[in-house]
């Protein structure tokens, strides 16, 4: 089959697209998903450089999320059936022709959604769900910030908030403010020029947000305790502006507020089954009812693969970049 391999850390170019990768076998409770589309994630542009490893694999198959059909069932899987369309989250393996994955992991594709907006829901969604709603506590008539508001997980925040019937703000580029509010945000700021800490105490009348889902981290991070409103909760999902940076601990304390980290990569296969399993009955029926939609932003074939991650290290994109597989 083909994949997109690495062979040695770097830049784009070292992405390589192998014709002649082994076809994965099922384990006893695995399905093989023949997939159609695969979608970038900030994580693999990290593995890519050598700073964030997969799991172990030979040859080493970026990408974490798919979205295909199931082609063959291991002994002692019974939920799927060859020929069900199917997304998931992985550790490793998407940019893939083909991908065995345990069947629990997966879910069926919601009713009127092709394969390339199914493979922009699993990752994102997902993430933004757990660090808003189910750590952070965010429910109807409260209020998040959202940093990164443009990105995949941010306009994928921006949609569960609004389908939860609660506030959000978001921060983003200059560029880019006027698409989130388009996507729903109720107040986007201009990192450069504006004072998210201002815009978040003004629309709040001075409290302050409940949940911070912050995927920059930084020097955001001291800043986010003064956005932050008495019990909130910070939920630090990223730190693409640092992983490093001074915080006044003690700001936390008149606030009962807490920092909470999290990532979903390396949590054993039965959190990500059981996380998963929750989200599909719980969010997953908001998209069969067009309460929720993916955001889309751009599609490459997987012979583009190096231009793809150009694309995104650019920081070009709004909402999701998904590689599409020929023929599927």
């Amino acid at each position: 089959m083909r994949a997109v391999v690495i062979d040695e850390p770097g830049g784009p170019d070292v992405l390589r697209v192998a014709d002649d990768v082994p076809d994965p076998e099922p384990g006893p409770e695995e399905v093989v998903v023949e997939v159609a589309a695969t979608a970038l994630n900030r994580a693999d542009l990290l593995q890519r450089r050598g700073l964030y490893p997969g799991p172990p694999m030979d040859p080493e198959i970026p990408g974490m999320e798919l979205a295909g059909t199931v082609v063959t069932c291991g002994v002692r899987a019974s939920a799927l059936a060859v020929g069900d369309r199917v997304m998931g989250i992985v550790g490793g393996g998407a940019y893939a022709e083909r991908i065995a994955v345990h069947e629990r992991q997966l879910m069926v594709v919601p009713e009127g959604l092709t394969f390339v907006e199914a493979a922009a829901i699993p990752e994102v969604f997902i993430t933004a769900w757990d660090a808003m709603v189910v750590q952070g506590g965010l429910t109807s008539g409260r209020v998040a910030l959202v940093h990164a508001g443009a990105s995949g997980v941010g306009t994928a925040a921006i949609g569960l908030a609004r389908a939860l019937g609660a506030s959000v703000v978001v921060t983003a580029s200059a560029a880019k403010v006027d698409r989130c509010r388009a996507l729903g945000a109720d107040v986007a700021v201009d990192y450069a020029s504006e004072d998210f800490v201002v815009a978040c105490r003004q629309y709040t009348s001075g409290r302050g947000v409940d949940v911070v889902v912050d995927l920059v981290g930084g020097d955001y991070v001291d800043r986010n305790i003064d956005a932050l409103a008495v019990g909130g909760r910070i939920v630090q999902v990223g730190v693409m502006g640092g992983g490093r940076t001074e915080v006044t601990i003690g700001k936390l304390l008149p606030k009962r507020a807490s920092i909470i980290g999290t990532v979903l990569r390396s949590r054993p296969i039965e959190e990500k089954i059981a996380v998963t399993q929750r989200f599909a009955r719980e969010i997953l029926p908001l998209f069969d009812r067009g309460v929720l939609a993916p955001v889309v932003d751009s599609t490459f074939p997987l012979e583009r693969i190096g231009e793809a991650h150009e694309y995104m290290e650019a920081n070009r994109n709004v909402g999701k970049i998904v590689v599409t597989l020929a023929g599927r």
